[in-house]
């Protein structure tokens, strides 16, 4: 049931590396209040202390008590009611969902980041109304989240969808072993298709450092070297998107995070990624995410839509 009987308003809070983005939604999804604030980096209890303070702000302005979801890096461990495996690293280890109920003074759900851009662009995004929705994240790193039938799928460990550090698929022999990630191993897919890696691969090619904008933008200027890196970019995607499609058959492809706002994406995928699946005729749509950066906390808020 919802923390307040029969309230229309759902909170959805998306806590970043470097913000704090809020937003209130009514039923049927309109915005009613939204803000952002800061990230205390490295200061636990002040991270709490900043949720809080604009969960406040927000239902004042809103003009009513919410349900409140949070969308966060990593993910809450079923076994220990910890924190693993975030980014934002003054996370790890601690009781964060149990701290901020009690700051809050009320029950709340707490998803992945990517999980949340899955439920939002199922609900009312780019993929409304599908059944089975696998959102992908193309930004600094690389991530994916799973909805059905506009819930989050998170799996019995609460790693489902954690495409990112898995090894790249069929790599060639100049692909082995790949970079080292942070994960402390090689050739992670998020080594190769994530903005960063697109830039290191140019300059491993060409000697010459360019950011992934500077390369798209090259390309479009029928730079030769550029258009090589962006073509070898989409082939390693598309190995890496079949690879799950032959797994999950979604019915719906969204991609978001800094890349999916490259066009050249969405018509260069779907014919490197159709020879690496395990079926007669690949036609699962690839689509950007409808609602951007707000993807994330609006998914936050929705966790509660089953409610």
């Amino acid at each position: 049931m919802l923390p307040a009987a029969g309230a229309p308003l759902r909170l959805g809070i998306d806590l970043g590396g470097t913000k704090i983005a809020g937003i209130v939604l009514d039923a049927g999804g309109a915005v009613l209040s939204q803000g952002r604030v800061p990230t205390p980096r490295g200061d636990y209890a002040g991270t709490l202390r900043a949720i809080a303070d604009l969960a406040t702000l927000l239902e004042e302005t809103a003009g009513g008590r919410c349900s409140v979801g949070i969308g966060m890096p990593g993910a809450i461990s079923p076994g220990t009611g910890l924190v693993k495996n975030a980014n934002s690293t003054w996370l790890n280890g601690r009781a964060f969902a149990a701290d901020l109920e009690r700051t809050l003074g009320r029950p709340i759900r707490v998803e992945n980041d990517a999980n949340c851009l899955a439920v939002s662009e199922a609900v009312d995004g780019a993929a409304a109304g599908a059944p089975l929705v696998w959102a992908v994240i193309l930004g600094t790193g690389v991530g994916s989240g799973i909805a059905m039938r506009g819930c989050s799928i998170a799996g019995r460990g609460r790693i489902a969808g954690e495409w990112g550090h898995n090894p790249l698929p069929a790599p060639r022999d100049d692909e082995r072993p790949g970079p080292a990630c942070y994960c402390g191993r090689t050739g992670c897919i998020e080594r190769w298709v994530s903005g960063p890696a697109l830039a290191a691969d140019h300059a491993r090619r060409t000697g010459r450092p360019l950011s992934g904008e500077a390369i798209v933008a090259a390309m479009r200027a029928g730079d030769a070297e550029a258009r090589a890196t962006f073509t070898a970019f989409l082939d390693r995607l598309g190995r890496s998107v079949a690879h799950v499609v032959n797994i999950l058959d979604p019915d719906v492809i969204v991609i978001g995070g800094g890349l999916s706002r490259v066009p050249e994406l969405f018509a260069g995928l779907p014919p490197t990624t159709a020879p690496h699946v395990f079926t007669d005729r690949f036609d699962t749509p690839i689509r950007a995410s409808l609602h951007g950066d707000a993807s994330g906390v609006r998914g936050a808020a929705w966790l509660w839509k089953s409610a």
